[in-house]
C-alpha cells in the first residue's frame, strides 16, 4: 500500500515539474511585458535616434538628368490647395505639418481629399523641380526624407526612409519595350503617361540587436528584397546605394535598366549622391497604438515646439486627383488606356508599415490588361517575334489538328466496341427455342409428304 501511494506521488511530482517546465518556456520564448507595452528607443527623455539608424542608413543616387528632385514637404503642402471631386474645400485654416489630418474629417462625398496643384502644372512651376543636394550629399533648407523607426519588440527594429518628391515623372515611348512601343507611336511626341503630383519612395531596413538583416527597395506598385550580406548591393563604409530612377523615383539596387510592370523600363545613373537623413524628420511608431513620437538625433535640438506628427495620419492623396477625360490637359494613349495624368498618392500611412517580412503583406493588386501585357511579354522572346510567331502557329496549329483526329479516332473505336455484343443462350428465353425447334419439325414432315404425293 505504501509502495503504490509512492509510485503515485512521484508521478504525480514529475508531472507538476513537466508542466513548469513548460510554461517557463513558453514564457521565455514570447515577448515580455516590457517588450510588449514600452519601448526602448522611447526610455531616454531626450528620444534620441538610435545610432545604428543613421549609421547604415541608405545614400540615394539620383538620376543624372532627372530634373525633379527630392522636395520640401512643407513647401509641397503650400504651394497646393485641399480639394474633393475637383472643387476646392472652403473655410480652411492654414495647413502645415501639424495639422494636416483635420483634412480627414472633411465630408468628401464618396471622394477624396487631394492636395491639388496651385498652377498648371503642364507648365512645371518651378516649385515642382525640388532641390539639388551638394557636394556632402545635403538638401539645404528643405527637408525632403522622413524616417520612421517601427520598434516591434526591444530588439526588433524597422527604420523606413521615406523620399519626397513634388513630381513623378512616368514613361514616354523610349521606355517601352518593342513590339508594344508600336502601338503607342501616334501619340502626341514626347508625351510622358501616368505623370502624378507628389511622389513617396522608401527603404526599409531591418535590424536585430541593432545589427541590420535585410533591405527593402520600393518600385512603382511593388518592390525588390535583399538580405544584407546580399552581393547584389553595393555598400559604401556599411551604407547601402539606392539608385533613384529617372522621373519614376523607384528605387534599384544597381545602375543601368530595369524593366518593370513587364513592358517598362527605368533608367539609373550615379548621377548626384544624396545623403537622405542629414535633411530629414525623424519618428518613433508604436505598432500596436500606431502613436508616432519625433525623434532627434544627438546633439540636436530637441525642445522643438512643434512635434510635426499630424501629417502622417493624412489618409488623401498628396496630388492632384486624375482629371477627367473633358480636361484639355488630360490625354489618352490609345489601345491601353493610359492617362497622361493619374492621381498623386497617399503617405507613409498607407505602406504597410507593420509587416512580417521585407515586402508588405499586402501587394497591390494588378489589372486585366496589366496581367494580359505580362503574359505577351513573357512569350514573346522565345516564341512571338520575328519568324518565331509562324513556327508558334504553325505548332499550334498542328496539335490542334493532331488533337482533332485523336479525338476522332477515340469516338470511333468506343463506337465499334460498344456495338457488338455476343449473345449468350441464356439471353434467349427456353420456350422461344422449344417453339422454333416444334415448327421446324412440323416444316419437314410436311415436306416428305408432298414428296409422296407427286410420286
Amino acid at each position: 500500500m505504501a509502495g503504490q501511494y509512492s509510485c503515485s506521488f512521484a508521478r504525480r511530482l514529475c508531472l507538476s515539474i513537466a508542466l513548469l517546465a513548460v510554461q517557463l518556456l513558453c514564457v521565455l520564448s514570447s515577448p515580455t511585458a516590457r517588450d510588449a507595452t514600452s519601448s526602448s528607443i522611447l526610455a531616454e527623455s531626450s528620444r534620441i535616434v538610435p545610432d545604428y539608424v543613421t549609421r547604415y542608413a541608405p545614400l540615394v543616387w539620383l538620376h543624372s538628368d532627372d530634373p525633379f528632385r527630392p522636395a520640401d514637404l512643407l513647401q509641397h503642402i503650400r504651394h497646393t490647395t485641399p480639394a474633393t471631386n475637383q472643387s476646392s474645400i472652403p473655410n480652411l485654416p492654414k495647413l502645415d505639418l501639424d495639422n494636416l489630418a483635420l483634412l480627414n474629417d472633411v465630408d468628401t462625398r464618396g471622394g477624396r481629399v487631394a492636395l491639388t496643384s496651385n498652377d498648371d502644372i503642364t507648365g512645371l512651376p518651378p516649385w515642382l523641380y525640388g532641390s539639388l543636394p551638394d557636394e556632402s550629399g545635403r538638401i539645404a533648407n528643405a527637408t525632403p526624407c522622413v524616417v520612421i523607426l517601427v520598434e516591434k519588440s526591444a530588439r526588433d527594429v524597422d527604420a523606413f526612409f521615406f523620399y519626397f518628391y513634388s513630381y513623378d515623372r512616368g514613361a514616354n515611348i523610349t521606355q517601352v519595350l518593342e513590339p508594344l512601343n508600336r502601338l503607342i507611336e501616334d501619340t502626341e511626341h514626347g508625351m510622358h503617361f501616368g505623370d502624378h503630383v507628389g511622389d513617396w519612395e522608401h527603404n526599409m531596413v531591418r535590424f536585430r540587436d541593432g545589427k541590420p538583416t535585410g533591405i527593402y527597395y520600393s518600385q512603382h506598385v511593388s518592390g525588390s528584397a535583399y538580405n544584407w550580406n546580399d552581393k547584389a548591393l553595393s555598400m559604401k563604409g556599411g551604407r547601402p546605394f539606392v539608385f533613384s530612377a529617372y522621373g519614376s523615383h523607384a528605387n534599384y539596387a544597381s545602375t543601368g535598366n530595369h524593366v518593370h510592370d513587364a513592358a517598362l523600363v527605368d533608367f539609373c545613373d550615379a548621377g548626384r549622391l544624396w545623403d537622405p537623413v542629414l535633411s530629414a524628420y525623424f519618428y518613433h511608431l508604436d505598432p500596436a497604438s500606431f502613436k508616432l513620437t519625433r525623434l532627434f538625433l544627438s546633439g540636436a535640438n530637441s525642445s522643438a515646439a512643434s512635434n510635426f506628427t499630424s501629417f502622417f495620419y493624412f489618409t488623401g492623396i498628396w496630388g492632384d486627383e486624375q482629371y477627367p477625360d473633358n480636361d484639355i490637359r488630360q490625354k489618352t494613349v490609345p489601345h491601353f488606356g493610359l492617362k497622361r495624368f493619374v492621381s498623386g498618392p497617399q503617405g507613409p500611412i498607407v505602406k504597410n508599415l507593420v509587416r512580417k517580412g521585407l515586402h508588405p503583406d499586402q501587394r497591390e493588386r494588378k489589372p486585366w490588361m496589366q496581367w494580359a501585357v505580362g503574359i505577351f511579354m513573357f512569350w514573346y522572346p522565345c516564341c512571338i517575334r520575328g519568324w518565331r510567331l509562324w513556327v508558334s502557329l504553325s505548332v499550334i496549329v498542328g496539335f490542334i489538328i493532331l488533337t482533332a483526329f485523336g479525338i476522332r479516332y477515340g469516338i470511333k473505336k468506343y463506337r465499334r466496341t460498344k456495338g457488338y455484343k455476343k449473345l449468350e443462350t441464356t439471353d434467349i428465353p427456353l420456350n422461344d427455342m422449344s417453339y422454333r425447334e416444334e415448327s421446324s419439325g412440323l416444316h419437314r414432315d410436311q415436306d416428305d409428304f408432298d414428296a409422296r404425293d407427286e410420286r
